[in-house]
């Protein structure tokens, strides 16, 4: 049940369309963006809108034009209340007031009973066989590491979090302001809903990640959200919210703004580009390409907020996340969620170089035939844009990170039992992703990845070592209709393992994808 709902989720978050996030703008824009500072609340975004809206790929160049078009400098004051795009860039406050402690806690609550109330006495699973006696051996015998299967840990324990958060963040409260209830739901749960132990990893990955997902989710909710339409724009708008993001959801029905018709957009909003693709996928055995299996593979990469837009910057108003769904392999159809968003940064400009640097958070979740990964992360990052000739660029994104927590699968490799089947630890990892858009026309890519993991020894059933990880990804893509191109990606996964008790294990393994990839691309932009 949890995956078909996992699926849903994720094609409701492909369906979002709103903006491209590397926009194409003209002087005129900052003309509109002067003037809203004096103008009420919604009236520039009633504006642009009247204004003709023009797509243009981002891999092309606007043909009224000799130069490439992203050149130019996009400077906003820090008190400028929208965007370049006529968007606001905060929630209004006058109707997104913080509501009480007591409202945000009872919102962490619901999902944790409810969840409970499912397990108990439709499922009938003897975890939830919980009560006083349950609760008193909890907070007498104190915390273990648990041994749930990998794709609970790293996967449905922080959707859980997302909620916890969202409870706080759906009732006025700020970033910083929700942290404190991802943590709180977390600590519910592992003391009452279970009559386990209460589990150091789950309390380290719900709220963490938790986090990330949660304010991933609420900006794409409120990307979906719009309180000044009805009927049945209206309905599936919500509808969409409350899968994505169920407490906002929760909160909305308790204060009533299912229904309430506003005069102007209350929320704020970022250009959200979407990258869609679907195709064929060979797993090979070892480098072996004759040998291995085969799926049909489905990916989805969202990017929010344009990060060369000159502005003040605040956690998440940019961010992206990629997912893969593999069918045919298996129970393990979500096989891949990575994403990252910006912290704190700055926006820097250097000629026709444009970068925007900051601390970026991080979250990797890998769970395949071959290996199973999981990791938070935190570190500088830096992404890039650079002009390559009159109509070509290169776009780079660095990161290095610590990594506080994390799991990788033991030296047996993964399997499909449900159990244990992984060692915590933590360390170091390394991003790099480029793509050099020749034209329009072709596109090269390269994404690379690097971990290097320190087992712990002392939790039970770990295995103590050193692994180094490393994926690559290169790939090529040549348009073959606006917005649509056609590609192949090659991947190579590499895997050095050192246990303390055990032989070493080196391992290499490939991958071929062949897809159809289309850009889901629009610019607010008045001529």
């Amino acid at each position: 049940m949890k995956i078909i709902h996992t699926i849903v989720l994720l094609a409701l978050i492909s369906s979002l369309d709103k903006a491209q996030f590397k926009p194409i703008v003209d002087a005129e824009i900052s003309t509109l963006q002067d003037a809203s500072q004096h103008m009420p609340s919604g009236l520039a975004d009633r504006i642009v809108s009247m204004g003709e809206i023009n797509r243009y790929s981002d891999l092309l160049p606007n043909p009224k034009r000799t130069a490439f078009p992203e050149n130019i400098n996009t400077s906003l004051t820090d008190t400028m209340k929208y965007n370049m795009y006529g968007d606001l860039r905060d929630d209004d406050p006058l109707y997104n007031p913080k509501s009480t402690l007591g409202m945000v806690v009872l919102e962490v609550t619901i999902p944790n009973l409810s969840t409970f109330l499912i397990d108990r006495y439709i499922f009938n699973y003897e975890f939830s066989r919980v009560g006083f006696n349950s609760w008193k051996h909890s907070l007498q015998k104190g915390w273990e590491w648990d041994i749930d299967r990998f794709g609970m840990n790293y996967f449905f324990h922080p959707f859980s979090g997302s909620m916890y958060y969202n409870a706080a963040r759906a009732n006025g409260y700020s970033f910083y302001e929700s942290i404190p209830f991802a943590f709180l739901g977390s600590l519910q749960w592992e003391y009452l809903g279970e009559n386990t132990l209460p589990s150091y990893n789950d309390f380290i990955n719900t709220p963490v990640h938790g986090i990330l997902l949660g304010e991933i989710f609420y900006r794409l909710g409120s990307n979906i959200l719009d309180d000044r339409t009805t009927g049945t724009d209206r309905f599936f708008r919500e509808m969409a919210v409350a899968i994505l993001t169920p407490t906002r959801f929760l909160s909305r029905l308790f204060k009533g703004n299912l229904t309430r018709i506003t005069p102007s957009d209350v929320y704020q909003k970022e250009p959200l580009n979407i990258t869609l693709a679907g195709g064929y996928h060979r797993v090979n055995d070892g480098i072996k390409i004759e040998k291995g299996s085969n799926s049909i593979n489905f990916s989805t990469t969202l990017d929010y907020g344009n990060p060369f837009e000159k502005r003040s910057r605040k956690p998440f108003d940019y961010f992206r996340l990629k997912t893969d769904l593999d069918f045919g392999v298996g129970r393990k159809i979500i096989s891949l969620i990575t994403g990252y968003g910006l912290l704190t940064g700055k926006n820097i400009q250097a000629g026709d170089l444009e970068m925007l640097a900051g601390l970026f958070q991080h979250m990797n979740f890998f769970d395949n035939k071959t290996f199973e990964l999981g990791t938070i992360g935190f570190g500088p990052g830096m992404v890039s844009k650079m002009l390559v000739g009159r109509n070509s660029s290169l776009y780079t994104n660095l990161h290095l990170n610590l990594v506080p927590f994390g799991a990788l699968s033991n030296r047996f490799g993964p399997d499909t039992t449900q159990v244990k089947d992984y060692d915590y630890g933590f360390g170091a990892q390394a991003k790099l992703e480029c793509n050099y858009n020749i034209s329009g026309w072709m596109g090269i890519s390269f994404i690379g990845y690097y971990w290097w993991l320190h087992a712990f020894g002392e939790i039970p059933g770990n295995i103590a070592g050193e692994s180094y990880i490393a994926l690559i990804k290169p790939s090529i893509s040549f348009k073959i209709f606006p917005n649509i191109d056609i590609g192949f990606e090659h991947l190579v996964y590499y895997s050095d393992r050192y246990p303390s008790d055990f032989a070493s294990v080196h391992s290499v393994r490939t991958e071929q994808k062949i897809f159809i990839q289309i850009f889901i691309e629009q610019f607010k932009f008045k001529k």
